[in-house]
């Protein structure tokens, strides 16, 4: 079994990699990649633990691009993580993210909603490379009771069109698209089903994307074959994960429940030579 869209704690996820990577050989998936957002700080440890587990680990990570002031996620596999210009690229990247959390931080004060935002941004210094953003603001917001849970923050507070919510700066998808590949990679579109970005993947597939994230936990029968069909048309390949972030919270979900079929893999993998 194959999964390709894991998150660990070196971003939003709330398993470490070694953990991550031994609850998926427990599942019995025998390829994972670990796709964290904006790092590849915790691919070390889960190829580590891939060794031990005897699970192959595909180099990945999750890249968030913008389009007219909207998030875009890009996933790259088969990246080379050591490419000194892409660890740079990833710096800026979560650098950036250090900012919008200080600027949302500022907008929830000015709505009577503070948060200790110096401790949200002490949980990334303490680890090198740990990406930190929302999903982290939202925990805060639930310790210190201005929300019920993480949802809850995002529909009042920090969500889309929410009164703290402030656009992300970043690279176009095109750009990442070149930036992944200049690192050896390839690039899958995300989630497309909830990020609706259909009208520019044509645009896209010119500018070298190689792939469709079209089996996910939250793309239900007919939104699957929508894309299978779509990524045919193009000529491009599929590719499928879970983009389990944990047991319970954020895309709460089963290791093993949604995975890509083997054929599937082979195709997206083939896209390397």
């Amino acid at each position: 079994m194959i999964d390709l869209h894991l998150h660990t704690t070196a971003s939003d996820g709330t398993l470490s990699p070694a953990v991550l990577v031994a609850r998926a050989a427990a599942a019995g998936l025998t390829v994972v990649s670990v796709t964290d957002h904006d790092t590849v700080a915790g691919l070390a440890e889960a190829r580590a633990a891939a060794a031990r587990h005897g699970v192959r680990l595909v180099n990945g990570v999750e890249i968030t691009a913008v389009e007219d002031r909207r998030d875009v996620h890009m996933l790259g596999y088969f990246i080379e993580p050591s490419d000194i210009a892409f660890a740079a690229f990833l710096e800026t990247q979560r650098a950036d993210r250090i900012r919008r959390v200080r600027d949302i931080a500022d907008r929830l004060r000015s709505l009577g909603h503070p948060i200790d935002v110096d401790a949200v941004l002490a949980s990334a210094s303490a680890h090198a490379g740990r990406s930190i953003g929302r999903p982290q603001i939202a925990v805060a917001l639930v310790s210190t009771g201005h929300a019920r849970d993480r949802n809850d923050a995002f529909d009042r507070f920090i969500g889309a069109n929410s009164p703290a919510f402030v656009p992300r700066r970043g690279p176009t998808p095109d750009e990442v698209i070149a930036i992944l590949g200049r690192a050896g990679g390839i690039v899958s579109l995300a989630h497309p089903g909830l990020t609706k970005v259909d009208a520019i993947i044509p645009r896209l597939v010119a500018a070298g994307l190689t792939a469709i994230e079209v089996r996910h936990t939250d793309h239900d029968a007919a939104t699957e074959q929508r894309y299978r069909e779509l990524a045919a048309s193009l000529g491009i390949a599929a590719s499928g994960g879970s983009d389990f972030h944990g047991d319970s919270g954020h895309r709460a979900a089963a290791l093993g429940a949604v995975t890509l079929p083997a054929e599937d893999f082979a195709a997206l993998e083939s896209r390397t030579v």
